[in-house]
């Protein structure tokens, strides 16, 4: 089991900044990938930005040089540092875990709203 808690949403303007972060109740180390999704109203939730289980990570298209994820292993958290935000990045955010089975785990979501 995988608890996942998520913290660091709210309301921004347009290019703006925003942390979220996302602590795990199980090592980093014992996850295969680990990451964060979104899912704005009406619109299936996609992949935002991961670690994978072979070392590497992932960018949806549409974050790429905008979004940054990084972790700190010592706090079982991963980060997804959000700048230069468009409202179009108006979502729930979901920080997503999977671990060997393989199972997946998600958080209870946090919201970002980016408007003037």
């Amino acid at each position: 089991q995988v608890q996942l808690v998520e913290s660091g949403g709210g309301l921004v303007q347009p290019g703006g900044s925003l942390r979220l972060s996302c602590a795990s109740s199980r090592s980093i180390f014992s996850i295969s990938a680990m990451g964060w999704y979104r899912q704005a109203p009406g619109k299936q939730r996609e992949l935002v930005a991961r670690f994978t289980s072979g070392g590497s990570t992932n960018y949806a298209d549409s974050v790429k040089g905008r979004f940054t994820l990084s972790r700190n292993d010592a706090k079982n958290t991963v980060y997804l540092q959000m700048n230069s935000l468009k409202p179009e990045d108006t979502a729930v955010y979901y920080c997503h875990a999977v671990v060997l089975g393989p199972v997946d785990y998600w958080g209870q979501g946090t919201q970002v709203t980016v408007s003037s």
